[in-house]
């Protein structure tokens, strides 16, 4: 799933290429994807919205609209966009066509189709509850040691709760991973575990990750790539992420990977004990 370097790195490139830019229709190939409103009243109240400015928010794209809409994309776990040519050839799995006034096409293209759009007024985003309760952005100014501390209060193992989203906005299983392996902390270890160091060196560890990953474009380890159709190269700077049996590049142990939560993890038994 494109995780929070990945979105900002297409936001960049759609803020360049889409400001001011119109959209005179929208073509729905698979109504389940729009979440709110219906299919027929999204494509209508879309036609003639110009885009002023591109968002993101957690994992999800926001485009605002003249007339107070927001238009807001989620990419799921395969999902892309792509801005094409007049008359070229749509990939397989498009999905969404927006018409753009001067020819070009906003594609959405997702094989296993677990994203969604809406369509909402201007910061109303109770229709998507993931974006509605979303919790901080870890690169926020606001976001501070003591704003880390108050989201991964409990009981729960820290890296479960590095990815809930309404905790800390953005964060999937491959930041987590490579956070948690940074900031010398086990995927195990319980939050109310957790020392003040520990989260001061945690909050450290997730923004230098995030701003190295975006960076450099993201990681492309499945699916992934940009507006340009072009892959990230994060992944060639992972530490521990699918490098189990590997050195691990701290101390020399092997990289371990285990199941954390459901997710395959990857850690050092030895940098995180």
């Amino acid at each position: 799933m494109p995780e929070l370097p990945e979105v900002e790195t297409i936001r960049r490139q759609l803020g360049r290429e889409l400001k001011g830019a119109r959209i005179t229709g929208c073509e729905v190939l698979l109504p389940r994807l729009v979440t709110h409103p219906s299919p027929r009243t999204y494509r209508r109240k879309l036609a003639g919205g110009a885009v002023t400015t591109v968002r993101r928010r957690g994992k999800y794209l926001i485009l605002e609209l003249d007339g107070d809409l927001d238009l807001v994309v989620h990419l799921g776990m395969t999902g892309s966009l792509v801005l094409a040519d007049p008359g070229g050839e749509r990939p397989r799995h498009t999905h969404l066509v927006f018409h753009l006034e001067d020819g070009r096409d906003l594609l959405y293209v997702d094989p296993r189709t677990f994203g969604e759009t809406a369509l909402v007024p201007r910061g109303d985003y109770r229709p998507l509850r993931g974006l509605h309760s979303m919790g901080p952005e870890p690169l926020g100014r606001g976001f501070t040691r003591e704003s880390l501390a108050s989201a991964l209060r409990g009981k729960c193992r820290i890296k479960p709760a590095l990815m809930d989203q309404s905790r800390v906005a953005g964060i999937g299983n491959i930041y987590a991973d490579e956070m948690l392996h940074r900031a010398g902390i086990n995927p195990c270890r319980r939050l109310d575990d957790l020392t003040p160091l520990e989260i001061e060196g945690l909050h450290r560890s997730m923004r230098e990750v995030l701003a190295e990953a975006i960076r450099r474009g993201g990681s492309s380890v499945s699916d992934y790539v940009d507006l340009r159709g072009e892959k990230g190269s994060y992944q060639d700077k992972h530490r521990v992420y699918r490098r189990a049996g590997e050195a691990c590049p701290r101390c020399g142990e092997t990289i371990c990977r285990a199941r954390v939560a459901g997710r395959s993890t990857y850690f050092c038994p030895r940098c995180q004990r």
